[in-house]
């Protein structure tokens, strides 16, 4: 079997912190594909009552395979590798390619189990980085959560 690109070599941060590699979260996949298929059986609910149940089935069928390109769109392009800076979070995708490098602009947090920062780079634009819980340690995602939420107090 071959192995996917390396990511970009890099020193640890200047705190010592190494790049963190996410797993696939396993909780966002599931919740997912159970959006898809409740807004699959909504789609089909409400084109069945007006058309028939057989003359929903195109579009049904249509609904679902949008939904999953979308899906799997999504999921390659979800967050592989994190470095956590002084002043910087750099973020890579599991090609290897840098999403995203810039400062926590922001932060929200649901419980222990999600995450969402939002990176400001250095020409103002934002960017929203979800993660989970469940794709990398505890230790990491506390670490993520008290910068976070940091900064987004000043």
């Amino acid at each position: 079997m071959q192995a996917g690109p390396a990511l970009p070599p890099g020193p640890a941060s200047s705190h010592g912190a190494p790049l963190i590699t996410l797993r696939r979260s396993v909780a966002l996949r599931v919740l997912t594909l159970v959006f898809v298929l409740i807004a699959v059986a909504a789609v089909q609910s409400c084109l069945a009552a007006r058309l028939g149940a057989m003359q929903a089935v195109p579009a049904t069928l249509a609904v679902l395979a949008f939904l999953l390109l979308g899906a799997e769109r999504h999921w390659r392009s979800e967050p592989h590798a994190i470095k956590i800076g002084p002043d910087e979070l750099v973020v890579w995708n599991r090609a290897g390619k840098l999403l995203v490098q810039g400062r926590i602009a922001g932060c929200s947090q649901w419980s222990g189990r999600l995450l969402i920062l939002v990176l400001a780079d250095a020409g103002g634009r934002s960017r929203a980085l979800l993660i989970a819980a469940d794709a990398l340690c505890a230790e990491a995602f506390r670490e993520l959560a008290v910068l976070g939420r940091r900064a987004g107090r000043v």
